[in-house]
């Protein structure tokens, strides 16, 4: 869905944001696709809270490497998650070690746009293998 979709079908202000991550995709439809850091974000959630630097470690394994995530670009992306209702804050018990940060869980809504993600990307996944054997069996 594209910022002038969501604009138009939301009636959201006007203004376009300087930059395409700053469009709320609170209103977007979760067919839409995830794009690769959030959707790594959400998995690294997957397995319950994680603290940032905790999360930036999780998608640097599960990406092996290829998804690169910055301090910054991590914080930017989950305040984007925050806002859209996906992924909620933790703060530490009060009685818990000062030098302890917030930690990060992903919401019942944040685990229905992992599941619809999984359904999207098994039924892209499902069209490439029946091509690939229409493929074969018309080469033969």
């Amino acid at each position: 869905m594209s910022w002038t979709d969501v604009q138009t079908e939301r009636r959201l202000p006007t203004k376009r944001p300087a930059r395409p991550s700053e469009v709320d995709i609170s209103y977007m439809d979760m067919s839409t696709p995830l794009s690769s850091v959030p959707l790594h974000i959400l998995l690294a959630l997957s397995d319950g809270p994680v603290h940032g630097y905790g999360i930036m470690q999780s998608v640097r394994e599960r990406s092996g490497g290829t998804v690169k995530l910055g301090t910054g670009s991590l914080y930017r992306h989950l305040s984007t998650l925050i806002a859209a209702g996906l992924v909620t804050e933790v703060k530490p018990a009060a009685s818990a070690d000062p030098r302890r940060r917030s930690s990060y869980r992903l919401t019942a809504r944040g685990g229905q746009a992992l599941a619809a993600e999984r359904d999207r990307v098994a039924a892209l996944l499902a069209s490439l293998n029946a091509a690939t054997r229409r493929l074969r069996g018309s080469s033969v």
